[in-house]
């Protein structure tokens, strides 16, 4: 059956096409609402002309599809609050570091960091001017102070800081990740300087967060520990910013953290109770109907309460249109139901095709519905037992290698023993979900029995010790796997060609198989052996210098830090996976460096540099030298000055000063990041 058969499917696709040149290019709300307005008077006149007996053309299709490629450009517009008079960034300058009395209401608690509390917060006020727009908000951790709740609105003298780039080659952009959500500043105060105006609650938000707290409050008298209540939270309820980082880790390398997060493995589950349930009402009149409206109502209110996240919002969405094609005798096909709820989510939230949460959830169950029939239909086991566990593992099986690809693309590891702690915990899901559903019920109504929530916290820590048992099987964990754009759609390829080939065995399948596999090892033989730039760099890290020198596929890395082992630090690894580098070596930090006729001093706090006709192009400042940087400029006359991350930031203001005046050219790698000399 050819997909591009379904309407819903090619609508989808233009509308996606749309949003990534919507968010590519800068396209004026004005002019994207004139083209679609345009196009909507075009399509009705080709629909009316094609509605005309004897008259049969094309035009109503082609011109439908540029009409949805054009509303997928409108809605990047449409969500983009920038494009509001009354946005925070039009109403006040942000750049200048001033201090603004700020009234925001929070909307999203986050996981906190080392020092700091964070939240996402709505702004409602700045000084005296109305405005809207989100921001970060980061207090400083004060442990006598409980923390802030959704929806309390509070004001602060506070001054909007930029969100700081990526300040190496190759790190993740959190920069970019967060204006993807609509957030472009953050802001940074005390507890003490918040002046609290009220508590009341006004969003569903809010009324969300205080059944979660209030579910949480209950729990908690039937001595829950720490970690087993925060996985509680994270299975049903949708909040996983309470979860120990090492346990985090353990369920990621165990290949099963799909497990912490509420998605359509959970959100199905929850249907299939759901129907047994309200199986009895099937029998009244209009009972398919009271089912479908209960269900959905019943599906939305436990997206509410488990935050609206990006994953439970998809989820839900394509569960509550299956259960209306279902209890409703409509025929469906799992194919378009998927078209239909990622239109849906895309023209609520575009940039959430940017999320990797949203790709990875529909290539799993794309990868699910495609090929879990035809793996399973290989083996028929006549034991209802082997079944189950054949067909578990089938789709485990399924799922993972629709998502692998995109996975290496953005993780670059691979949790070898996925089908392991699939096939053990996945079986247990159903028990695990149902039995916590009825511990929170009795909880809530003050009837549970504390040898049942017992029973439930050994189910749990049960989970928590398999997981981390296998992630401890590092032989089997692959990790820090080089795979670029082509890897990722060389093995798409491949994908395709195996799902034609186990659909219809025949030579032209096997031979489109066998010629992706070649593209593949093509990539990988231009990757191994294509020249390089030579690069010379030195990376920014706070309190500390590290320099790394590369030539084609091998990297020597000068540093100070602490184990000597620096492939295994996160700027290094991130650099090495990258650029496909082979070999690393350790060595300590020079004095002066030579490379391509270039030379490079290094001024450490020692502050010795007089060298005899020695004429450095670059000089680098590290560990704070007390020295005369205008003596420095006159005595070896460098071409560039370099501070890095191990300088005190009042040097380095100094020396940037300094070097403004003389008009030489001057970085700073904790404003700058890293500075790159390629040959």
């Amino acid at each position: 059956m050819h997909l591009l058969n379904f309407a819903f499917i090619k609508l989808t696709t233009c509308l996606i096409i749309g949003i990534v040149i919507g968010s590519t290019y800068t396209i004026s709300l004005p002019l994207s609402l004139g083209i679609t307005a345009s196009l909507s008077v075009i399509l009705s006149f080709c629909y009316v002309i094609a509605r005309k007996p004897f008259v049969q053309n094309g035009w109503f299709g082609i011109v439908s599809l540029v009409s949805m490629l054009s509303i997928g450009v409108l809605v990047v517009n449409i969500h983009d609050n920038k494009n509001s008079l009354k946005h925070y960034t039009n109403q006040i300058s942000v750049e200048n570091d001033a201090l603004n009395v700020i009234t925001f209401r929070i909307k999203e608690v986050l996981k906190p960091g080392i020092f700091h509390d964070k939240y996402v917060i709505d702004l409602l006020k700045i000084n005296e001017n109305q405005v809207n727009g989100k921001s970060l908000l980061s207090i400083e951790k004060d442990s006598t102070k409980t923390p802030l709740r959704v929806d309390d609105i509070f004001t602060c003298k506070m001054a909007f800081k930029a969100i700081t780039p990526p300040l190496n080659p190759n790190q993740f952009n959190y920069k970019n990740y967060l204006n993807k959500k609509y957030i472009y500043h953050q802001l940074f105060t005390s507890n003490e300087a918040l002046f609290k105006r009220s508590s009341e609650r006004h969003t569903l938000y809010g009324w969300a967060d205080n059944i979660r707290n209030h579910i949480n409050q209950k729990l908690k008298h039937y001595n829950f520990k720490p970690d087993e209540l925060a996985i509680i939270n994270a299975l049903l309820l949708g909040q996983r910013h309470d979860i120990d980082k090492d346990i985090y880790s353990n369920f990621v390398n165990a290949g099963a953290i799909h497990i912490l997060a509420v998605s359509g493995l959970h959100v199905g589950i929850i249907l299939m109770i759901l129907n047994v349930m309200l199986s009895p009402f099937k029998r009244m009149a209009y009972g398919n109907l009271i089912t479908t409206i209960i269900i959905v109502i019943l599906l939305w209110c436990f997206a509410l309460i488990a935050g609206l996240s990006p994953s439970v919002t998809r989820a839900v969405t394509m569960f509550s249109i299956l259960t209306v094609a279902m209890n409703l005798k409509r025929p469906t096909h799992i194919y378009n139901t998927l078209a239909i709820s990622m239109f849906l989510i895309l023209l609520f939230k575009p940039l959430a095709l940017f999320d990797v949460g949203f790709q990875l959830s529909y290539l799993a169950v794309l990868a699910i519905v495609t090929l879990d029939p035809l793996i399973y239909k290989r083996w028929k086991p006549k034991s209802k037992l082997v079944d189950f566990y054949w067909h578990t593992f089938t789709v485990t099986v399924s799922a993972q290698l629709g998502i692998l690809p995109l996975s290496l693309f953005y993780f670059h590891q691979f949790p070898g023993l996925f089908f392991i702690s699939n096939m053990v915990i996945i079986p247990c899901l159903g028990v695990v979900l149902g039995f916590g559903i009825l511990v929170i019920a009795l909880a809530l109504l003050n009837w549970l029995p504390q040898f049942i929530a017992d029973a439930y916290e050994y189910i749990i820590a049960f989970m928590k010790v398999f997981a981390g048992w296998v992630s401890k099987q590092e032989t089997f964990l692959f990790k820090d796997i080089p795979f670029s754009i082509l890897n990722l759609l060389a093995v798409y390829l491949i994908i395709i060609g195996l799902i034609k080939l186990l659909k219809k065995w025949h030579y032209s399948n096997l031979r489109y198989v066998l010629f992706t596999v070649a593209i593949f090892q093509g990539i990988l033989v231009y990757n191994n052996f294509v020249k390089q730039d030579n690069a010379f760099i030195i990376f920014h890290k706070n309190r500390h210098s590290l320099i790394g020198h590369t030539t084609h596929h091998k990297i020597v890395i000068s540093h100070d830090l602490e184990p000597p082992n620096t492939s295994e630090h996160g700027i290094i690894r991130d650099y090495i996976v990258n650029n496909h580098i082979e070999v690393v070596e350790n060595d300590s930090l020079q004095s002066i460096y030579l490379f391509n006729n270039k030379k490079l001093l290094v001024v450490d706090s020692l502050g010795i540099y007089n060298i005899k006709s020695f004429e450095p192009d670059y000089v680098l400042l590290r560990q704070s030298p007390k020295i005369n940087l205008n003596r420095l400029i006159d005595s070896i006359t460098p071409k560039y000055v370099i501070a890095d991350g191990s300088n005190y930031k009042s040097y380095i203001e100094t020396w940037k000063g300094i070097c403004k005046k003389r008009k030489l050219p001057f970085h700073q790698t904790d404003k700058q990041g890293a500075f790159i000399i390629r040959y």
